[in-house]
């Protein structure tokens, strides 16, 4: 039996503290913060409560996983997992609607066709063809698999662009703009694409063509909200590694990786005590780099950004709305800005455009007072550490009256219902989470202009790291499987190439 020490209690690290104590390990997290969850936070008062980070789950299969093998136990006798049907309303510049239907790609096809005219849905629908190729090709090596130097199919493009023929030059899409331009050739189906690209936190202006695995993933696996809100999934790992004897010390900051041998040996913690480990798993490599100062972590992946501001940050609005929540409403509805692809680079230039604004209103008791008030979130992807002071409260509430009037699009009348808000900005991201500049991690995305996190495994023996910033990335779904990565290696060895 190894002693483990566990750096932070996000989803990531929480779902590797699980794994390795149901392994026989004796496992320690130590969080600096007060309580469990990382982002996937809960914001309450008054008798409202909302979910400050992810609002709905994709891939639960990630969750099942981890329950089933720390206790033999299904997820849904845990936590009451509801599919949300229609998955979501869309919200054009032109006034157009749809509300795509859950998992149902034929059903997304004619709702597209209906909203959008006639070739709107075959084009969408061909678009996910051609990423659920991209989703084969790297859905192992890039989410399943600890990151292995030698997966070369990770430097190249996986989505099987069609020729696009310009100038007398045929070219492919290398970016989720071009997909966007040549491929959708819709405004609407464009801002679509883009729109789930932003709620990811990934700059679609920007962004690898491989990127078309994100919508791709909502539309084949579903998505899916927790009863009682996503903090109850948070609250399901946490309790499940306290039943596995994991001990969690909360408020305890830590400052520094002991090394003993070449290899790490435990924690320093900021009121001057020791924790000896025989393995330690980290967080976020730009933290560990503060840690463990003059070791090189990752080799060549070591000349990454030490901040990651230059990743996006979220601002949340909180509204707490008097009257009844409509019987007709939609979970989630997503209002578009009117250049979505651009959007991050129009905000960085001083620019404050309407942004791209995602609506959740769950219906469900548990986050409202009683049946004749509501509670909504507002959810926009904003640069986190440049352009404007996410610490001047004129710009804070600036942009969130523009979240509000972009929200009123959907919902009519929503300002005159609103008994109070509460805005959360990338400066609360920071303060909850450690992350520099608020920024949220992407996930992990292949190709050539992608985004690949640092691996698992350290240059320093015995030091791991779980969670959003090392592979396979951020998102719910991804911090979980970062957390059966690092449990895997530890427990099976360096030769571990992940479940089968």
């Amino acid at each position: 039996m190894a002693r483990i020490a566990v750096i932070g209690a996000g989803m990531g690290a929480m779902a590797a503290a699980a794994r390795l104590a149901v392994a026989g390990h004796r496992v320690a997290v130590y969080e600096r913060t007060e309580t469990y969850g990382g982002a996937v936070r809960r914001f309450e008062r008054d008798g409202f409560a909302f979910d400050t980070g992810p609002g709905l789950l994709t891939l639960p299969a990630v969750y099942r996983d981890l329950f089933i093998k720390t206790g033999k136990e299904p997820l849904e006798s845990l936590v009451e997992l509801v599919q949300v049907d229609p998955s979501s309303r869309h919200v054009f510049t032109d006034g157009t609607e749809v509300s795509l239907p859950n998992a149902s790609r034929a059903g997304v096809v004619a709702a597209l066709d209906e909203a959008l005219g006639e070739g709107a849905g075959a084009r969408w629908g061909d678009f996910l063809i051609r990423a659920r190729e991209a989703w084969d090709r790297t859905r192992r090596p890039l989410l399943e698999e600890p990151l292995w130097p030698n997966w070369q199919v990770l430097g190249r493009e996986p989505y099987p662009a069609v020729p696009h023929k310009r100038l007398l030059r045929t070219r492919r899409a290398c970016t989720l703009q071009e997909i966007g331009g040549w491929e959708l050739r819709d405004p609407r189906l464009a801002a679509l694409l883009y729109g789930h690209a932003l709620a990811y936190g990934v700059d679609p202006g920007t962004a690898p063509a491989s990127a078309a695995v994100l919508p791709y993933m909502e539309h084949a696996f579903g998505t899916w909200y927790v009863r009682g809100g996503m903090r109850e999934l948070a609250r399901a790992v946490y309790e499940r590694c306290v039943r596995r004897k994991v001990e969690f010390h909360f408020g305890a900051e830590v400052t520094g990786v002991l090394e003993k041998d070449g290899r790490a040996a435990g924690l320093e913690l900021s009121d001057g005590t020791v924790a000896e480990a025989d393995t330690v798993v980290g967080t976020g490599p730009w933290r560990l780099r503060g840690l463990v100062p003059g070791r090189e972590l990752y080799g060549a992946k070591d000349v990454l950004p030490d901040a990651e501001d230059l990743h996006p940050g979220r601002v949340v609005v909180c509204l707490a709305l008097r009257g009844a929540r409509e019987p007709d409403a939609v979970h989630r509805t997503v209002v578009y800005g009117p250049e979505p692809e651009n959007e991050l680079d129009l905000f960085v230039d001083g620019e404050m455009p309407d942004p791209t604004v995602r609506i959740d209103r769950p219906d469900d008791p548990a986050l409202r007072p009683d049946a004749d008030h509501e509670s909504v979130v507002l959810t926009a992807t904003v640069p986190s550490g440049l352009g404007h002071d996410w610490t001047a409260p004129a710009v804070v509430d600036t942009f969130a009256d523009r979240m509000v009037a972009a929200a009123e699009r959907a919902v009519p009348g929503l300002r005159e219902r609103i008994l109070w808000r509460e805005v959360r900005t990338p400066v609360h991201t920071e303060r909850e989470t450690g992350a520099a500049g608020g920024a949220v991690p992407p996930p992990s995305l292949a190709g050539g202009e992608g985004t690949l996190h640092p691996s698992n495994g350290t240059a320093v023996p015995g030091l791991f790291t779980a969670g959003g910033w090392s592979h396979p990335g951020g998102g719910l779904a991804h911090a979980g499987m970062s957390g059966a990565l690092v449990a895997g290696l530890i427990v099976e060895g360096p030769e571990f190439r992940g479940s089968q």
